[in-house]
């Protein structure tokens, strides 16, 4: 290797030029000292702005050979084995998840980034569904509305013995009309009209619902909580709620293995909030992550609303929903009036 300065021209300098030649050479390492922590700062500014961006980013050199990828790449590093957009996109399903694969070339490296859009494909599903069964609910009303009354005109005809026949009937009828009502609801938003309600309405406008569900088990309810109290609501939304997980109770006593169903509806106050709770001894929750997915359900019957309705309900009431660790017991928490 070459020397940069010789022996010879060292020797021709005066001492005043070697030290000159001191100070510069110092000034010149401490600059690239300099340049060094300035860069190490840049590259670690770099990567912490990629790390924290939404996508996984991978940074490819010309032989194929990975240059640079954040955490959230590696994590789903194998999606690239199949997946190779150049300078287009793509939507791949991996793992359950749903991304956008989109490719370019900057100089002699390639960039690729996958973003997450599950989030964004299952509201457009929603969306998709929300109409079809809004618009079969408006197609299904008024053909069962007619059954309906025909039935009730039936039941004042038929002898003693074939009545039994036409309640199952009515029974059967109201559960659809209570599903169309359901669906209606949920695609429409809801929005509560509160007022001071004494808890014995709510108790007894809650409790109809027992007119219209069979069950092949015994049950007992204990509604406890003083009918003197009064709650600021939507009364006809909070019923629709209690119904709700009335019903569901009744259903979870059928699908468990009890021989006979219990269950209690409690209430208590405080300066802020309404508290109601649903307690049911039959089979617990099975997906409690999937509680409140529309057109999702573990039941052996139902559309996968209820819930999702319910919440929507309590919401508007400045309220939540929730499941104890038990995986049995409902919470409806309703803020008062402010």
């Amino acid at each position: 290797m070459q020397k940069i300065l010789s022996s010879n021209l060292l020797d021709t300098l005066t001492s005043d030029d070697k030290e000159v030649l001191l100070t510069t050479l110092g000034e010149l390492i401490g600059q690239i000292d300099g340049a060094q922590q300035e860069f190490s700062a840049l590259k670690s500014l770099f990567e912490g702005v990629l790390e924290m961006l939404p996508q996984a980013v991978w940074v490819l050199q010309e032989n194929g050979e990975f240059f640079y990828f954040n955490s959230k790449a590696y994590a789903i590093s194998k999606i690239l084995e199949e997946n190779l957009p150049l300078d287009d996109s793509m939507e791949v399903e991996f793992e359950g998840s749903f991304y956008l694969l989109q490719g370019s070339l900057i100089g002699d490296k390639r960039i690729l980034t996958a973003t997450d859009i599950t989030h964004q494909k299952r509201q457009e599903r929603l969306v998709t569904m929300g109409q079809i069964s809004a618009h079969l609910a408006h197609e299904i009303r008024n053909p069962v509305g007619s059954i309906s009354l025909l039935a009730s005109s039936l039941l004042k005809r038929v002898d003693v013995g074939s009545k039994g026949i036409v309640y199952e009937i009515k029974k059967a009828i109201w559960r659809v009309e209570n599903i169309i009502k359901t669906t209606l609801m949920f695609s429409k938003g809801v929005s509560a009209q509160r007022d001071d309600y004494l808890m014995s309405e709510i108790k007894d406008q809650t409790q109809e619902i027992l007119n219209y569900i069979s069950s092949s088990k015994p049950y007992a309810i204990e509604f406890d909580a003083p009918d003197e109290a009064f709650v600021w609501c939507d009364l006809n939304l909070l019923v629709i709620v209690l119904q709700n997980f009335l019903s569901n109770a009744i259903d979870a006593i059928e699908e468990g293995e009890c021989e006979e169903g219990k269950i209690k509806i409690g209430f208590s106050e405080d300066g802020e909030c309404y508290f109601f709770s649903i307690n049911d001894n039959g089979r617990p929750i099975q997906d409690p992550k999937a509680l409140f997915e529309p057109f999702k359900t573990t039941k052996l019957k139902g559309t996968g609303l209820g819930l999702t309705l319910s919440r929507q309900i309590i919401r508007a009431h400045d309220g939540e929903i929730s499941l104890m660790p038990d995986l049995k017991t409902f919470v409806l928490r309703i803020a008062k009036r402010k």
